[in-house]
């Protein structure tokens, strides 16, 4: 069992690690690294969503896009092959880093390899876990991402990809995405998806 004190290191490292994101954000009116404000919501949401969450998953959720801007979208072909490829070679990135982040801490092999696994999405729909992590991150775009994307693509674009989050989540996460707070177009949005699905 992973103690408190150690589940902390493993927040204070990747939060390390990911304030050094050169792209910010504005929150409440100031600006921070985006990818620290990420993991600090994917962490706030996982908690929300699954009180209970095990530590190799609260570890993962918090390290999703650990170091993201390490592999620029930029560097890869601007079409759905080129956008998979940079997603699973981000996953893979995002693993490795993760266990050469935990393995000083103390981390026992199992963890480092279970945080692994779930960053690499291995068993989508059949591991609970990697499960509960693809809701909590589509929770997160949705409360937290959909408008900036709305706002930069298409409405067709903007559809399709909705209708695409929600076949990724489970009964479970699709039920607690209904209940969030969501502004108002990306409510229209989700529900225009979910008609039109």
């Amino acid at each position: 069992m992973v103690d408190e004190n150690r589940l902390a290191a493993a927040f204070a490292a990747i939060d390390e690690a990911n304030a050094k994101d050169p792209r910010q954000t504005e929150v409440d009116g100031v600006l921070q690294p985006y990818e620290l404000v990420y993991g600090r919501r994917m962490t706030a949401q996982l908690t929300s969503f699954a009180p209970a969450a095990s530590p190799a998953l609260q570890i993962a959720a918090r390290a999703q896009h650990l170091e993201r801007w390490a592999i620029p979208r930029t560097d890869y072909p601007m079409d759905r092959v080129g956008y998979l490829t940079w997603r699973k070679d981000q996953q893979a990135r995002h693993a490795k880093r993760a266990g050469e982040l935990l393995h000083p801490l103390g981390f026992s092999a199992a963890t480092i390899d279970r945080v692994r696994f779930l960053l690499q999405k291995k068993r989508l729909k059949r591991d609970a876990d990697t499960q509960t992590l693809e809701d909590v991150i589509c929770l997160v775009f949705l409360k937290d991402y959909a408008l900036e994307f709305a706002a930069g693509h298409t409405g067709e674009k903007v559809i399709d990809i909705l209708q695409k989050t929600w076949a990724k989540m489970s009964a479970k996460g699709q039920e607690t995405a209904l209940g969030l707070s969501l502004d108002p177009a990306v409510r229209a949005l989700v529900e225009k998806a979910l008609a039109d699905g």
